[in-house]
């Protein structure tokens, strides 16, 4: 590391974007034949990963198949997933499950008289160990679910930041954001490759250049695009944003999962009730105790998401109400604290029993199942730049992601990843020198307003005019209020120093344009993407894919 003036300059092998599941699956997975940088914009444990509840769909019980996990994962994706990407997912599952078993992760077993008479079988996995215990979600015809009670990606997240803080090849930079990647094109040079990026560091005010032979964008999704989510605050689309800008395809942005099942409570900002508990049984009623998912689909509560999303939509406003409930007081009061712990607490906090009351609950923006396109390494199209995890577009998903595939996802594809920058690594090289991020032309903001109310209003309207039911007027509502944004936006990151709100707010309104045009590009309903003016299901399934030049459309059939 040297200094010049405020910036500072870093060598890597390996610079990744993103302090999540995928990012530090994939920093541990190379630390034994490279150097790893992992920038998380928060602290390390504010990502994605760190709230997940349900857990990870891995096919461990010999009456399950890979066979049977492919065929769900393509009924829940609606003709829209790709057949080798499933198959390329599911068929590396036990490997990853087992990885993280070695890896210290304490998923819930099952105890000798329940791995007896219980709802699970004894599943496969390392010698010497305790079966895990396997739960069942929406979606999939058999319990395939592996969890650490009803804190998962918690459990994950501790154990692999763990490892990673602990591993002298890896180094962990907490509360720094991506602002753009740098690739040889940008710097004059010939060849197309991506060679590392700006990071800032709120703390210090500096931009500095992180160089790298590989770079991986594991940033998570772009949910915080909507009023009302899951999700964490830095969740705004970031390596979406940057890969978009560095010249790489988009696909599928039109399908934003919407998690039904939102605690509704005036103080709880953002709390999911996991899926899990209809997997248990819990069933979902209106205020008046009526039950009503089997109108909708004769899976009931365990239909997948988009289905039971749209439901709920539909009732809420069919009656004018607020939220429905989700039931689950009819198991024994020890079956819930034991298994939903974190739930059973957090809505004791806002005064709720679930073992005595139902939970109020609504849909929010819950994820994204398009990205970045890449292939099943996690190549972009930018040469040595990868994306993995929520940032990607892989194809596993479909039009719309069946519980619990997303870690799986981002295990096996840091696992690729991984093995195709080995092969690569000892043959790739990097520019000699990168200039500084400049500021000469930029001047400190005194309108930091503009951000926050242009950042507010994004939410609203994305909410409003482009969520769970859509219409083309509200689409194209919602086109022409996101080009007034970014023309403000631009401009303003133009004329002033950048700033953490002003770097989220740039990618945000960029995320939103890239959702708002793959959806008016979707001429019918298909999973996650409902519309009132195209409610038939085209005959063809295609991709909608966006190329940053002129955002054309095609399909991709490779």
């Amino acid at each position: 590391m040297s200094a010049n003036n405020s910036t500072s300059f870093y060598d890597y092998d390996i610079l990744i974007i993103g302090s999540g599941a995928a990012g530090l699956t994939l920093a541990l997975k190379s630390a034994d034949f490279a150097n790893v940088a992992v920038i998380s914009k928060g602290q390390l444990s504010q990502g994605a990963t760190y709230y997940a509840q349900g857990g990870i769909a891995a096919v461990l019980d010999d009456e399950d198949s890979i066979e049977a996990h492919i065929a769900d994962t393509l009924d829940a994706g609606s003709g829209l997933c790709h057949l080798d990407m499933v198959s390329h997912v599911v068929e590396n599952s036990g490997e990853c499950v087992r990885w993280l078993v070695e890896q210290g992760v304490p998923f819930t077993t099952i105890a000798p008289e329940e791995a007896k008479n219980g709802p699970a079988r004894e599943p496969l996995q390392p010698d010497n160990l305790a079966p895990l215990h396997l739960t069942q979600e929406g979606g999939h015809s058999h319990r395939r679910i592996i969890h650490a009670t009803d804190a998962t990606g918690r459990a994950v997240f501790e154990t692999l930041a763990w490892r990673a803080a602990n591993n002298s090849n890896i180094t962990l930079y907490e509360n720094r954001m991506a602002i753009d990647l740098i690739t040889r094109n940008k710097l004059g040079l010939e060849g197309e490759q991506c060679v590392g990026a700006y990071i800032f560091n709120p703390q210090t005010g500096a931009v500095d250049v992180f160089r790298a032979k590989f770079v991986i964008l594991a940033t998570g999704g772009a949910s915080k695009a909507y009023l009302f989510t899951t999700n964490p605050d830095g969740a705004t689309g970031d390596g979406i944003a940057m890969a978009w800008r560095a010249g790489c395809r988009v696909a599928n942005m039109e399908f934003n999962q919407f998690h039904p099942t939102c605690l509704y409570h005036p103080h709880a900002k953002s709390f999911l009730i996991t899926e899990a508990l209809r997997g248990e049984g819990a069933v979902l009623e209106l205020p008046d105790g009526t039950r009503f998912m089997d109108k909708f689909d004769s899976r009931g509560e365990l239909a997948p998401r988009d289905i039971v999303a749209r439901a709920i939509d539909h009732e809420m406003k069919r009656l004018g109400c607020d939220c429905v409930y989700l039931n689950i007081t009819h198991k024994p009061a020890e079956f819930i604290t034991e298994h939903f712990p974190t739930i059973y607490s957090r809505c004791l906090k806002y005064g709720i029993d679930i073992t005595k009351e139902r939970i109020p609950v609504v849909p929010a923006a819950h994820y994204t199942c398009g990205g970045v396109m890449v292939n099943k390494q996690g190549r972009t199209d930018l040469p040595n730049l990868y994306a993995i995890g929520e940032t990607s577009f892989t194809g596993l998903h479909g039009a719309n992601r069946m519980a619990s595939n997303s870690l799986l996802e981002c295990f096996v594809l840091a696992f690729s990843a991984s093995d195709d920058i080995r092969s690569k690594i000892a043959t790739t090289s990097t520019p000699d020198e990168i200039p500084q991020w400049d500021e000469s032309l930029v001047t400190r903001s005194n309108e930091e307003i503009i951000v926050a109310h242009n950042w507010d209003e994004l939410r609203r309207f994305m909410w409003a005019y482009v969520g769970i039911v859509r219409k083309d007027e509200r689409l194209q509502r919602a086109r022409r209020r996101i080009q007034l944004l970014e023309q403000e936006t631009t401009d303003y990151y133009k004329h002033y120093i950048v700033s953490k709100d002003l770097l989220e707010l740039r990618n945000l309104v960029l995320v939103a344009s890239l959702i708002v045009e793959c959806a008016i590009h979707r001429k019918e309903s298909r999973g996650l993407h409902y519309t009132l003016d195209y409610p038939e299901l085209s005959p063809v399934a295609e991709d909608t894919v966006l190329i940053p030049t002129n955002y054309e459309q095609h399909s991709v059939h490779d």
